[in-house]
């Protein structure tokens, strides 16, 4: 009589046979080094598919580790308060501009003894920050003719009237919105290019502007109107764009997600179902003055970041900055951060920007300053 094997024993050799598989793989794979990034939600669509291109063309460093590049979008602020308790260890951060940087140092020098940030690290590709609205209601304002900014955003605020004052009655109230400071660079910028236009600088900004009741009423009165805020950029510009005008009137966004919306609506990129009938969106330049986002490749200086890790991150800044790479960020709507490369479209008026602008860049302010306007903004 035929004696029939155990159906466990079937189990073991098929599990003993797929861990072989397993470790073979492993093996044949040879050893990896993983660079671990934490960056900017709103260059996404650039950064996404060149991680997945890199890791798919196997680049190594000089002992033949193959790296591997593992890439997470989060707000540029709250990813420093997570390395900060602990809870988040990158090999590198790339937040959307340098704007956060000096408060970075200083809390990092708090706990750590020494810079988060060392050195001026290189910055990948350029936007400025804009006040993105609703083509028909900057027309209302005189867009494009007339110089806009935070004074025409104050007043807009605090009317009575709303949009009917510009022969809108139905588009009502005047909305406004940005990010949360306390979690993303756009929020942040946000609060100082107020701050600043409050006190008519372009620098040097003080701690005296700061608790100047003048200023800190202009900032109350631009606030007025907001109604949203979020913790990322770019997913904050999604659904704005998803809602449309009855969602918000006005926000701050980056150059590049207006140009990135207005080529979908135009049919020019990836087609999205609620782009069927979207009104067209342009970027106001703050007459005022602005940032530059910058997208800075911070190597975090932390010793977890090992010396493998390090020269992993430098092939892979080596590989966003070439200009292949460098040009599909043109394509997506970036300012491209190698400056021999033409601004050409969709960098253009059709996509609702002008590269002639901004006129004005505001210079960022020391650690302190910047920490208490995020506190005048909580008052």
């Amino acid at each position: 009589m035929k004696k029939h094997a155990h159906p466990w024993l079937s189990i073991l050799v098929i599990a003993s046979l797929a861990l072989s598989a397993c470790e073979a793989a492993r093996e044949s794979a040879g050893p990896q080094v993983t660079v671990s990034i934490v960056y900017g939600s709103d260059k996404r669509e650039w950064l996404e598919p060149l991680v997945e291109q890199f890791n798919d063309e196997k680049h190594q460093i000089a002992h033949g580790a193959t790296i591997i590049v593992e890439a997470t979008p989060m707000g540029s602020v709250e990813s420093i308060a997570l390395m900060l308790e602990g809870r988040l260890q990158p090999t590198v951060w790339s937040p959307a501009s340098s704007v956060y940087v000096p408060v970075a140092n200083a809390e990092w020098r708090k706990k750590f003894g020494h810079d988060l940030v060392a050195g001026t690290p290189n910055d990948l590709v350029l936007s400025p920050v804009v006040i993105a609205m609703w083509k028909p209601m900057a027309e209302a304002l005189g867009w494009p003719d007339k110089p806009l900014g935070w004074a025409d955003i104050a007043a807009l605020a605090n009317s009575d009237e709303g949009w009917e004052a510009y022969g809108y009655p139905e588009w009502g109230q005047f909305k406004f919105g940005h990010t949360h400071p306390n979690f993303s660079n756009s929020g942040v910028v946000s609060i100082l290019a107020v701050v600043y236009a409050g006190t008519n600088k372009q620098r040097d900004l003080t701690l005296d502007d700061i608790h100047n009741p003048q200023v800190a009423e202009f900032v109350a009165e631009v606030q007025a109107s907001l109604i949203h805020d979020g913790s990322s950029t770019g997913f904050f510009a999604e659904q704005i764009f998803q809602n449309g005008p009855s969602y918000l009137s006005a926000a701050v966004l980056y150059e590049n997600l207006i140009v990135a919306q207005e080529a979908r609506r135009l049919g020019t990129r990836d087609f999205l179902s609620w782009t069927l009938e979207q009104v067209p969106i342009v970027a106001i330049y703050p007459k005022e003055g602005t940032f530059w986002t910058n997208h800075p490749y911070v190597l975090v200086n932390a010793p977890w970041v090992t010396d493998d890790q390090k020269a992993a991150a430098a092939a892979f800044e080596q590989f966003l900055l070439d200009k292949p790479q460098q040009l599909k960020a043109l394509e997506l709507g970036f300012r491209p951060a190698d400056a021999s490369i033409p601004l050409t479209s969709p960098l253009d008026a059709q996509h609702g920007v002008d590269i002639n602008q901004p006129q004005t860049i505001l210079e960022v302010p020391k650690a302190d300053v910047i920490q208490a306007a995020q506190g005048l903004w909580g008052r």
